[in-house]
């Protein structure tokens, strides 16, 4: 991060500071409160935090549907919602690429900060592309890992709301049961695609964990993170592929531009092979409440649909 927006960072903390550090956010002033005031900064995390919270939180989100993250600048405004907050929870690993400081500072002054990488096993994580000191934030894909994620979460709302503790955990149980009745849809639906059929093309690389949990060989045009930028020589490497394995169908992202997609699709036409636009995936955002998405285990369910039923 340059200086200039450090300096910008700092200056929205250090306001923030002034209208609320001198007394305590008016929602905690309120001893009649017997909800939990809590900021996720995705729409996944928003979701399992209402999942696992109830009746015990309200929760604000501060990304929408078809948000990216990787690019994401908080406001000064975003910056006093998580400053009245009673819990903050974010994903780390580098997806909210822009806000590292404003958590770092967060933490720093005592607030109650969840992050969902300090629950997670390093050896299941897999590497930011060859640097295997930064690790691959795009855990949802696995469902086995979105376990630990929402034990995660339960964790954190028990540490802050401590007489919740029952009904945390009830949720996480129940929670947990979905999440497996889930993980079992996508493994029976990927089992319907033969092997060498499951090859996975997409806008930008956040379908490891899923290739790596549910056999799928996966391709993005761009990297990791949406903030790099795919060049002629990524789009023609990738067409050559897609020609060589005579893939039916890629896939464009709802919080990527589809332009990446359709230029490797005109590539490839140019080699002299048709691929089809399978569809969107939802990547790094659940769907808006009218995609029939909107839910976490709705989001994955409605990709396997998708990526199955355009690759047989």
């Amino acid at each position: 991060m340059n200086q200039k927006m450090k300096g910008i960072l700092s200056t929205i903390l250090s306001f923030t500071l002034l209208l609320t550090g001198c007394s305590a956010p008016a929602a905690n002033a309120d001893s009649s409160k017997d909800k939990l005031n809590i900021v996720a900064t995705t729409t996944m995390l928003a979701d399992l935090v209402s999942s696992i919270g109830g009746e015990r939180v309200t929760v604000n989100g501060l990304m929408g549907p078809g948000i990216d993250p990787h690019l994401y600048q908080a406001s000064a405004g975003d910056v006093s919602l998580m400053q009245k907050a009673d819990v903050v929870v974010y994903n780390g690993l580098h997806l909210e690429g822009k806000m590292g400081e404003i958590f770092e500072s967060l933490s720093n002054q005592g607030s109650a900060v969840i992050c969902i990488e300090k629950g997670l096993d390093e050896s299941r994580l897999l590497a930011w592309e060859d640097d295997n000191s930064i690790h691959d934030p795009h855990i949802w894909f696995d469902v086995s890992l979105w376990k630990d994620a929402a034990k995660t979460v339960a964790k954190g709302l028990t540490d802050a709301d401590p007489t919740g503790k029952a009904d945390y955990d009830a949720n996480l149980d129940a929670y947990l049961k979905k999440l497996d009745e889930t993980d079992m849809y996508i493994r029976g639906r990927a089992d319907e695609l033969p092997e060498k059929q499951r090859v996975l093309v997409t806008a930008h690389d956040a379908f490891q964990y899923f290739g790596k949990a549910y056999g799928f060989e996966v391709r993005g045009l761009q990297g990791i993170s949406t903030d790099a930028e795919a060049g002629t020589a990524d789009v023609s490497d990738l067409a050559n592929f897609i020609v060589e394995r005579q893939i039916k169908a890629i896939f464009v992202e709802s919080s990527v531009p589809p332009k990446t997609i359709e230029a490797l699709q005109a590539a490839v036409k140019a080699k002299g092979f048709d691929v089809s636009i399978g569809g969107e995936l939802y990547s790094d955002s659940l769907g808006d409440a009218q995609s029939g998405a909107n839910t976490y285990i709705l989001t994955v369910k409605a990709n396997i649909n998708t990526i199955v039923d355009a690759l047989k």
